[in-house]
Formats: structure tokens, sequence, C-alpha cells
């Protein structure tokens, strides 16, 4: 473990985002050869590689106790919008004031050497599973940054583009049970799709998963390496939420709304898979059951707030990236309204409203390719209570939004000294923020108060 900054002052963490408005390579999000078809999002990598509510988007306050002005100023600095003709429907939608954390950060390296590692869960002695996208490999890795060898047992991965091992989560009972739960690229016959399994984890010297059941299966199956979605996130009353991308290509974009298929969906399912009976489609016999939520693109990040609601993240193509507070049965309006455009600048959308269909809380324009995503409750830094972390991968910073009434009121580029794409952010059982880094040598690191 060695610590990799000293405190990060503001005035350098506040450079404005990576630009990226023409992507070339799979790793910043080239564009398809067909006209019209987005490729890889941008800053995900090839085949090498919450908003709050009223009370939850800021801290609470005694009665008649005033709260503390709103931010003022520009905002984070940042390219002009690829879509400048479309104006946000409400005043700050996007670009508000920039803000800063006053409080000195520590960066610390726990562990390097994971090959585009993709998510974190903590293990109840604050140990934590750590998967390798690329790789199809889960391991162990202690707080001072000892690697277990490879967790054996789980299934074969499609890893090719933005598919492998992705999400990883403790099951609610893993302390009677031993079950763990992780989305991943499920290679099939006709092509892949995502899928969520289960098993019981065996922590010894040679950990390995044992009594594997695939509990969820995305329909159906299409050949495609991207827009897979795949963050899984528990709820207090043990139900899961899983995020789907609608496969990116035309003939998956296209089911996006559509209620027969899991593209572009969140789903909402019961621990071993059967379907809650409040789903807002349960009893529509036209609808994939499992749909909470329709409309969406790709859904790499999702948290739970302090009321328990769900906000999810969304990459756009060029252009409009999403914040949403997803609710049941709502659509969110992908492809049929949005705030990008295709790679190639081709338009994809007349407005970027329409009835029936939620505005987005709040969007980038340019991207920032978001994926992970915290809602910090803890107390080792107290000026974030409440506030959204998402990690940026085109914008290779760490987001921190702070919210007020459920909109977003101030924004933060942190960590930008890294040059290092941000691929997962937690927050810790002991209040820390961690972080993976998507690279060929991905690296594990803890931030502290100074």
């Amino acid at each position: 473990m060695r610590i990799l900054s000293m405190p990060l002052i503001v005035a350098t963490l506040l450079v404005g985002c990576s630009e990226d408005p023409e992507p070339k390579s799979p790793d910043s999000g080239a564009s398809q050869q067909d006209a019209g078809v987005p490729g890889d999002d941008a800053g995900v990598p090839g085949d090498d590689a919450g908003v709050p509510g009223d009370d939850a988007g800021v801290p609470e306050r005694d009665a008649g106790v005033p709260e503390e002005p709103l931010p003022s100023g520009p905002p984070v600095p940042q390219g002009p919008p690829n879509v400048p003709e479309f104006d946000p429907a409400f005043p700050g939608q996007t670009r508000v004031p920039a803000i800063q954390t006053k409080t000195p950060i520590q960066v610390t390296e726990i562990a390097s050497g994971f090959r585009n590692p993709w998510a974190i869960a903590f293990l109840p002695d604050q140990r934590m599973l750590v998967t390798e996208k690329a790789t199809g490999s889960l391991y162990i890795v202690t707080q001072q940054g000892t690697k277990s060898p490879k967790v054996s047992g789980l299934p074969a991965v499609d890893a090719r583009g933005q598919g492998g091992l992705l999400d990883v989560e403790v099951g609610p009972d893993y302390a009677t049970s031993q079950l763990i739960y992780w989305t991943y690229s499920e290679p099939r016959s006709g092509g892949n799709g995502l899928a969520v399994a289960r098993a019981r984890l065996v922590d010894d010297a040679q950990p390995r998963v044992e009594n594997v059941q695939v509990i969820f299966r995305m329909m159906p199956t299409l050949e495609s390496t991207m827009h897979s979605g795949g963050r899984l996130v528990f709820t207090p009353d043990g139900k899961l939420f899983v995020t789907l991308g609608e496969r990116s290509i035309l003939a998956g974009r296209a089911q996006a709304q559509d209620v027969k298929s899991h593209f572009g969906k969140v789903v909402r399912i019961n621990p071993d898979g059967t379907v809650p009976q409040d789903n807002p489609y349960r009893n529509n016999p036209n609808a994939k059951p499992e749909i909470w939520s329709i409309g969406h693109r790709n859904v790499l990040a999702a948290a739970l707030d302090s009321q328990n609601r769900l906000w999810t993240v969304e990459m756009g193509p060029q252009g409009g990236d999403e914040v949403n507070l997803t609710e049941a049965g709502k659509d969110y309006g992908w492809p049929t309204i949005g705030y990008g455009e295709e790679y190639s600048g081709a338009p994809i959308h007349t407005s970027p409203q329409a009835p029936g269909m939620e505005q987005p809380v709040y969007y980038w324009d340019p991207v920032i390719a978001p994926s992970g995503m915290t809602i910090y409750s803890g107390t080792l830094f107290p000026e974030w209570k409440n506030n959204m972390f998402i990690g940026g991968l085109a914008a290779q910073t760490l987001v921190r939004l702070m919210m007020r009434n459920d909109r977003v009121v101030g924004e933060e580029h942190l960590l930008k000294n890294l040059n290092a794409r941000i691929r997962e952010v937690v927050q810790g059982p002991d209040g820390a923020l961690y972080l993976l880094t998507d690279a060929t040598n991905g690296k594990l690191l803890k931030l502290t108060p100074q």
C-alpha cells in the first residue's frame, strides 16, 4: 500500500473534463462503420482491455436554522455542447456552478495489477471482492492489499468489447447464506446477453463458488459486444435492481421502450430470480414482468439514496449522459428523446422533450462517460453528506454532485491529476470512498481525509 498523493488542492482538481468530441478508438468510444450506429461509449475499453430527495439531498437541519446559500459562479470548465440547439428543460439541468471540497484528501493505493477491474463489494470483515471485466476473474482483497488466488467456479464470460465479468454484490443474508451475486455477459447460441448469477462463496485459502444459479437472463439473445448494463443494487426489503443496456446496435436500440424486451430497462427481481408482486408490469400479459422502468440507453451506475429511492446515471451517445430518479413504470425516453447526437454528428432526436417521457434530473454535454456511483452517507467527510459521486471514464475524473430538493446545485471534478479512468466508486464501511481505475494495470484506491 502506498500514498499516491498528498492534499488534493482544489485549484488543481477543478481542471475541466477531458474532451473527446470525436472518439477514435475503442477506449474512447469509436463509432461503427454503419451510419447512425453508435460505437463503444466514450471511455469504454475494447477487447484489450442518486440524486437524493428533499431531506436526502441536504443534511437535516434544526427548525429555524437557515440553509446554506446555493453555490454560484461559473460551471466546471468543459468544452462546447455537441448539440447546442437543445436547451435544458429547466434551470440547473446542466452546467451548474463549480464547487470545491474544503477537506484535504489523501489518496492511498491499496492494490494494483488488475486487468480492467469493474466492481467492488465489501465482505463483513471489510475485505473486498473485486471483479476483472476482461479476464472474467474474481478476487478477494484485504485492506492491506493482499490479493487472494482467483476465485474458481465462475461460469465463462464473453469478454469482448463491453462484456465480461461486471458487477458483484454480497447478498443481504450473507452472514448465514454466504451468497454472492454477479453480472456477466453470457455467451449463448446466437449471441450473448447479460446474466445474473448467485453462488455460495467458499472463503478459504483457495476460494471458490459452489452451487452456481443463474437467476436472471436478459432476453432476447442478440449478437453485440456493447451496452450490457450490469449494475446490481439490493434494497432494504431484499429486492434486487439490475440495470440493462439496449445493446447499442439499431436492432437493440429500437427495443428500449418495448416492454416485451429487456433491452434498455431497469429490472427488479427477488434474490431467487422470481418477480415481486408489486412490479409495475407484473399484470401486463404483453410485458416482461421483471421490468421496473424503460427507455434507458446504457445504465452503468446505480445507487439508493437515504429514502431508498433508486438513482441511475446512464451513458448518452455524443452528449447527453443523464442522472435519473428511476421510478416504477416510467419511461426515460431513449431513443425518442435525449440531449446528444450520433458519434458521426448525425441527429438522433428531433426534440429533447416529449409527453409521457421523463426528463433527466441532470445531464452532461459533452459527456463524462459515467460508470459506478455512490451517494455518500459517511462521517469522514461531513461536507459530502448526501452528495452523489460518479466515476468518469472519458472525463478521467471523480464527479461530485451537490444536491438539494432533488436538483443538482453544484458540481466538482476530483482526481484529475491521476489521469485515470474511474470505473467504480463505492463507500466502504469505514466511510472512505474506494475506487477502481479502468486500465490493463488497474488500481484499487482509497480516499480519506488528509
